[in-house]
Formats: structure tokens, sequence, C-alpha cells
């Protein structure tokens, strides 16, 4: 196994159409890190002169002095791999990444049970998210839904809401950007910066990669969601929801209507980004109720 730093953009984005790969592991996602001042690192792992895996890591200096990389929801395995060959695998990319010492080198695997990592030390408890399978019918996965889900899906669609694509243009969903910084300042809690979209879709060159609907009352805007193309992948990256029209499930049509869309543009898997039962145990259990895997990742490897 060895590591090829000179790997480029169409052999990334390649191998990402036909892997689903979690957002932060998608070549644009770096280069929206970099415009925002962040430095990243990508590597290819090679066995037998096969790309068998990717790693793309962002790296940040800790106390002015040790370099840290992290690998978030990476490798990227393209071919099935051994546990053996994963462990060398972290073993050629803690020393093979030309960053100099002191450096610490850490690794969070897009996996429920990690193999090759027995050599390292776990450091942080997993990430837990709900995958959607998109390859699935549309009447499965809803046949798969909590029945309240449903209820409320269906609910929504009789109230006569009508769904609008937003455009993808900066200055037409810049507002739901704002709307969602004054919610984080409002609440308390941290996410990606809102600031990484534009970034990402102008590293894409692609405003298709981006899906933004909306529901508007009259003139007025009352619920949104937006959502990331990668690959063969997406990502519900975040929403917003008028407090009046709390009631309404809107969000139950808008995913379901986003969903719609992303099986007609051949995705594949749908990350609905994140749950968290204690601090956002509202926003768990809608996801939840989709009836996607609930997924516990198996943390942060050093």
């Amino acid at each position: 196994m060895h590591i090829d730093l000179s790997i480029n953009q169409p052999t990334w984005d390649l191998a990402l159409m036909a892997k689903p790969a979690a957002l932060q592991q998608d070549w644009s996602y770096g280069d929206a890190v970099a415009a925002l001042g962040g430095r990243v690192i990508r590597a290819g792992l090679v066995e037998d002169g096969v790309l068998v895996g990717l790693a793309q890591f962002t790296v940040r200096r800790v106390g002015g002095l040790v370099g840290m990389a992290l690998c978030t929801r990476g490798p990227v395995w393209l071919e099935a791999v051994t546990p053996a060959g994963k462990a060398e695998a972290y073993k050629a990319l803690k020393a093979g990444l030309g960053l100099p010492w002191p450096r610490i080198v850490m690794f969070t695997p897009d996996e429920v049970a990690a193999a090759g990592v027995h050599r390292m030390s776990r450091v942080m408890t997993g990430y837990s998210t709900v995958m959607l399978d998109l390859t699935q019918p549309a009447e499965t996965l809803l046949a798969a839904a909590d029945g309240k889900w449903r209820n409320r899906l269906r609910s929504a669609e009789k109230s006569g809401a009508k769904v609008v694509v937003n455009g993808t243009k900066l200055a037409q969903y810049r507002w739901l950007l704002e709307t969602e910084e004054a919610q984080r300042a409002e609440r308390g809690y941290r996410a990606t910066p809102a600031a990484l979209i534009p970034d990402y879709i102008a590293a894409k060159s692609d405003r298709e990669s981006l899906i933004v609907l909306r529901i508007d009352e009259g003139k007025q805007k009352r619920a949104a969601m937006l959502f990331l193309i990668h690959g063969c992948a997406a990502t519900y990256h975040l929403g917003w929801l008028d407090p009046e029209f709390r009631q309404s499930s809107a969000h139950n049509l808008l995913l379901w209507q986003a969903i719609e869309r992303l099986q007609q543009r051949g995705v594949r898997q749908l990350d609905l980004g994140g749950v968290n039962t204690t601090s956002g145990a509202g926003i768990a259990r809608f996801k939840i109720g989709t009836g996607g895997a609930v997924t516990t990742l198996a943390g942060t490897y050093l």
C-alpha cells in the first residue's frame, strides 16, 4: 500500500461518482475550506497499482506549534480492502503527508465498525446520522417511514402548500444563509460555516450541485431546506422554519420532494446531516422518522 499525493481532481471526482461518500471527502469541499483560509492535503491510496481509497485532510496548527491533520469520515474505500491493508494504509498516511514534527494525524472512519484501527487510540466517540438509500423505489422509501411521519407528509400535501424551487445564484439564496447564521447565534449551536456553501458551489462550477426548496405563503417565505450534491451522494445541509408555521409539517413535504428530485438526478445516498437526541431531540425525531438507517460511526482515532 502506498499513497499518491499527486492525485488529480478528475480522478477523484470520477471515483466518487461510483462510490457514495461523505461531503467532507469531496474535492470541492476541500477547495471551499481552502477558500476560507484552511489548508487541505489529499491522498490516493494505491495497492498493486489499483486506486483503492481516497483521503482528504484538513490541516491546522494547534498552539502555534503542532500541525494537526484530520481526515473526517475517511478514508473512502473504493475497493474491498482487508483489515491488514487498511492498517497499512493508516500507517502510510500518518507518515507520508509531508507534515513536519510535531504533528498529529487523526481519522474519523466512515464506518460503524472500523477495521485496521487496532494500532491507534480512540479519542472521541462516533458521530451519528441518518442515511437514506435512494436506490430504492419511492414507494419503498415511504413505506419504511414512521406512520406519524407519513401522516404529516400527507397532511402537508393536502394543505395545498406550494413548494418553490429557489434559485441557485448566491443572491437568490443568501437570505437562507443569513437566516441560518442568525438562528445559530440565537440558539447557541455550532455547525459548518454557512459561508462555505457559496465557496463549495463556486469550486464545483456547477450550480446544479445545490438544491434549495422552500414553501411560501403569499409573498412571505415560511420554510426552506438546502441540499448539497457531491458525486453520487447528497447531504441535507441546513433548513429553516418560520416559528408561526411550525405545525404545518412543511419540512416533511420539502424533504420528500427533495428526495424525488435527487433520485431523478441519479443520487444514490442522502445523508440527513447528523442527529443529536440530547440537544436536538425534535430534529432527531424528524430525521429518524424518515425510516433511514440510524448510523453511529466508530469514532475518532489518533
